[in-house]
């Protein structure tokens, strides 16, 4: 059955399991303090808020969002009416409109979804062009609250993991999925403290 964190309390329950596991894990929470719990909505106006986020800033983002919202451009059925005018003049790019007419096409029963083990979920989306495999963790992990999630390909996760463990390099994804595979089954956990500590570890040794 899958674990969901729901509350800060499940946070700190699998810090404190983590902390047991690795001493390293212990000392770069104490660097960190306490972790955010960071549960976000889900359903297809999230993921939708997900593909327009991809590679724009997040002011551009935001205002692009803002636009959708404003022209109820947040469920499958308005997407598709809309047509490729309708969302280009909300600012969507043309691979954007794409993106997101596919996932309006796409039929997915998020309330399934909920209740699906993970490895399922990152299947279902990923089936969605325009949603990679990052996009479908960070959604398992956040938006469902998936406690045994990690977003293996994140760059920040991998330089922190690097400095953590004084590795040579930064750990590429297939060396980060066997490294945390000794965090399960709080990988999510995981994930909220190395971006954490990665934020300390930029101010200590400027990492870009």
């Amino acid at each position: 059955m899958t674990r969901i964190i729901q509350t800060d309390a499940d946070v700190v329950e699998g810090m404190e399991a983590l902390c047991g596991l690795c001493p390293r894990m212990a000392g770069a929470y104490a660097l960190t303090g306490p972790l955010p719990l960071r549960r976000k909505p889900d359903g297809f106006a999230e993921l939708l808020s997900a593909i327009i986020s991809q590679q724009v800033s997040v002011a551009s983002a935001n205002a692009i969002w803002s636009r959708m919202q404003d022209a109820g451009l947040t469920a499958p059925a308005p997407v598709l009416e809309a047509g490729e005018e309708g969302l280009r003049a909300a600012g969507l790019s043309r691979q954007k409109i794409r993106y997101a007419q596919e996932l309006a096409r796409a039929g997915i029963d998020f309330d399934a979804l909920r209740t699906a083990p993970s490895d399922k979920v990152i299947q279902t989306l990923t089936a969605v062009p325009g949603i990679g495999t990052w996009t479908a963790e960070i959604y398992a992990m956040f938006s469902l609250g998936h406690a045994d999630v990690f977003a293996h390909g994140d760059l920040a996760l991998q330089e922190a993991a690097r400095v953590l463990y004084d590795l040579p390099e930064r750990p590429k994804e297939r060396a980060m999925r066997d490294i945390a595979s000794a965090w399960s089954p709080w990988r999510s956990v995981a994930a909220r403290l190395l971006w954490a500590y990665y934020r300390v570890a930029k101010q200590r040794e400027g990492i870009r």
